[in-house]
């Protein structure tokens, strides 16, 4: 089918358009490099080199053969949206063409603004653009575990059934947010529910947890494919930043008392899970959500598994306890259900010493290129 990607040019949106073309899906890519921009202005480096999106998209075909088309603009303007969604008119839209960090959202009034602006706007912007030119299409928006915050209860799988006073009904499960980012997607999600009820629009919410890793199998042709690859505190997830320290000899930066545990996935397990999502699609008036996650980690279990990977090449990691810059709990009850996409199909890649042997012999690559200063920030949220 005809799949546009929004932040084509992400951590997630590249590698997803080239898993997706060869699965024989027509896929164009929609970004306005956003990503780079941030973090140009924050002074972080990507440790490695990435090409920009029409010389990803010539180098993929080359290889490969596969054609992605590529649309550089702001989705926050109309006029581009609109001019992208008449002309390629998908049937299905992957929505990743958000400000990604949650650090960033918290470093600042004019950084929480933009978060706010950016990613409310775009979302907005997509569900207009779905109603005026493909009402049909199924939208795949990329949500965030985090929206859920840490309950006392189970974490259901985006619904909760209530009974109250001898009366029942279903609502969204509670959100309770622990950054700004983060509150921007659960209004993401409020925007989306209520365009569902109102004008039938098809939705898929992924509740995804935080990704790691750097190779899938469309990257392993050319390293000009590979994605970003951030260490910095900002905008680097938690696994690839440990990944970095240890090469580095730079203790990890473990916050408060490690005890923060969230539901993580490997980067090859997010693109089969919105591609079964893309391939099975929901049903016109439908929300559905599904937790997008395969294994359950706290920060102290990820830190002894980096240290043990690591020991094991030679490597001398050491862990460190530091002052915790977030608002959060650091021991709490975390049972989340996860098992929509497992019934879709997905075939989890667990977390191994493997997996982590062959991300720091990529990143021992690029030690030079490393650099400290940018490794832990501390950016504070109170």
């Amino acid at each position: 089918m005809r799949v546009l990607i929004l932040g084509g040019d992400g951590y997630l949106g590249w590698p997803t358009a080239m898993h997706l073309t060869t699965q024989g899906h027509e896929v164009a890519v929609a970004d306005n490099y956003l990503r780079r921009r941030l973090c140009r202005e924050e002074k972080v480096d990507f440790l490695n080199d990435v090409p920009d999106l029409d010389e990803r998209a010539a180098l993929w075909q080359l290889i490969s053969g596969h054609r992605v088309a590529v649309h550089v603009g702001d989705l926050n303007e109309w006029d581009f949206v609109a001019e992208v969604f008449d002309k390629f008119r998908p049937q299905a839209i992957i929505h990743y063409a958000e400000q990604p960090a949650a650090p960033y959202s918290m470093l600042s009034r004019k950084t929480a603004t933009l978060t706010l602006h950016n990613n409310l706007s775009v979302t907005a912007n997509v569900i207009f653009a779905v109603r005026e030119f493909c009402p049909d299409a199924h939208i795949v928006k990329l949500g965030t575990m985090g929206e859920y915050g840490t309950p006392n209860i189970d974490i259901e799988e985006g619904w909760l059934d209530v009974e109250h006073k001898g009366r029942r009904h279903k609502f969204l499960y509670p959100r309770q947010a622990g950054s700004l980012y983060h509150t921007t997607k659960i209004m993401d999600t409020d925007l989306l529910w209520f365009y569902v009820r109102t004008w039938g629009l098809r939705v898929t919410d992924l509740m995804q947890g935080p990704v790691y890793g750097l190779f899938t199998d469309e990257t392993e042709k050319d390293e000009g494919l590979l994605p970003f690859f951030n260490y910095d505190e900002i905008f680097g997830t938690v696994l690839n930043r440990f990944v970095v320290q240890a090469v580095a000899g730079h203790p990890l930066t473990v916050y408060g008392k490690g005890g923060q545990t969230r539901g993580y996935l490997n980067i090859k397990d997010t693109l089969n899970c919105v591609r079964l999502s893309v391939e099975n699609p929901a049903k016109n008036g439908e929300l559905r959500i599904f937790n997008q996650f395969t294994e359950t980690f706290s920060v102290n279990d990820l830190a002894a598994k980096v240290k043990d990977s690591g020991n094991k090449i030679g490597l001398k990691v050491d862990i460190q306890h530091v002052e915790n810059p977030r608002l959060e709990a650091e021991a709490h009850y975390y049972n989340p259900c996860h098992t929509g996409l497992l019934d879709l199909g997905l075939s989890p890649h667990y977390l191994s010493e493997d997996v982590l042997v062959e991300m720091m012999e990529y990143v021992i690559k690029y030690k030079q290129q490393i650099k400290h200063d940018q490794i832990y920030r501390n950016v504070k949220w109170v």
